[in-house]
């Protein structure tokens, strides 16, 4: 086991402390953080999203921020205010919670269209700009966003393409099963555990391992395998716009990152199927037609189904 696999291992322990079932969800984490990419959490409330993005937090040594998305959030609530100091009768800078390592974006679909696309640009370009001023976002950068699919109808608003589209992995955590919600019982009965996390993982180890990442190869099957699953999405008579050249990038990206957490120095066709249903799906926008029968998910299974997966590629280094 290397060092990195090692990390990873610590980190879904300490994790499993507060949260049970949660060690795929924690892998595509830190295949999301090697990769520099976002995470949208989406599931029913009270299934552990925020105490999710919480712990991950923990286990890293970095600064984390928090916003509680409502409709009344404001863009600068978010990315920061020139606030006049009447002291010093100058105006002075004030960034906002974006100014830090994690930003956990709770119910981010509860905030107007006009305060989500405050994200677009510390997304894309790590970098806030706040009345004309333009200051880089410490590195590493994440968000980590929960949403709730049930409260879709009421009070809450749509992310637009143009910001799914910024989300390297859209996850959903899913209920416990019997046996993990009653030993999540057992754990909760005297305090709550997220209070004895202490740091896994350093912010200069994380900066080097995302160094690594991009030495992983793709050979030329799988390269192709990669981008036949892209172009298939926007060919398909299911959907209205395929992935785009973003997610290209953003598929690449995360089958480096997953490979090199298996000890890898090349990526092979299985992860780049593994990684597929997390990285794609939320990209697609289907037509009227099939969104009423399928699901992106559904669509996304029957076109890599479709898609011949290369022979013996991960052989070839």
């Amino acid at each position: 086991m290397n060092n990195e696999q090692k990390v990873l291992k610590t980190i879904s322990e300490r994790v499993s402390q507060v949260l049970v079932g949660k060690e795929e969800l924690t892998e595509m984490m830190m295949v999301a953080l090697l990769s520099k990419g976002h995470i949208l959490l989406e599931d029913v409330p009270g299934t552990g999203k925020t105490m999710f993005a919480k712990s991950i937090a923990k286990c890293i040594d970095a600064s984390f921020k928090r916003v509680q998305f409502t409709p009344d959030v404001l863009p600068n609530d978010v990315t920061g205010i020139q606030f006049f100091n009447p002291k010093e009768k100058t105006f002075e800078l004030r960034p906002g919670p974006v100014m830090t390592n994690i930003l956990l974006t709770d119910e981010i679909n509860r905030a107007t269209p006009r305060t989500q696309s405050s994200l677009l640009e510390v997304m894309e370009e790590g970098q806030v700009t706040i009345d004309g001023e333009t200051l880089p976002l410490p590195e590493p950068f994440i968000v980590i966003a929960t949403q709730n699919p049930v409260e879709s109808q009421q009070g809450t608003f749509d992310l637009p393409e143009a910001q799914m589209d910024r989300f390297l992995m859209q996850i959903r955590a899913g209920y416990p099963s019997l046996e993990e919600e009653q030993q999540m019982l057992k754990m909760y009965k005297k305090s709550s555990p997220i209070e004895s996390i202490e740091p896994v993982v350093t912010l200069d180890e994380i900066k080097k391992m995302q160094q690594e990442v991009k030495k992983v190869t793709l050979n030329e099957a799988v390269e192709k395998y990669l981008l036949a699953i892209i172009q298939a999405t926007r060919e398909s008579e299911d959907t209205e716009l395929g992935v785009s050249p973003r997610g290209t990038l953003a598929f690449m990206y995360s089958s480096q990152a997953f490979a090199y957490l298996q000890g890898r120095t090349y990526v092979i066709p299985e992860d780049v199927k593994k990684l597929a249903p997390y990285v794609l799906a939320h990209r697609l926008v289907l037509t009227l037609d099939s969104s009423m029968k399928k699901t992106k998910q559904d669509v996304l299974k029957t076109i890599i189904k479709q898609i011949e997966v290369p022979v013996e590629a991960g052989n070839i280094k």
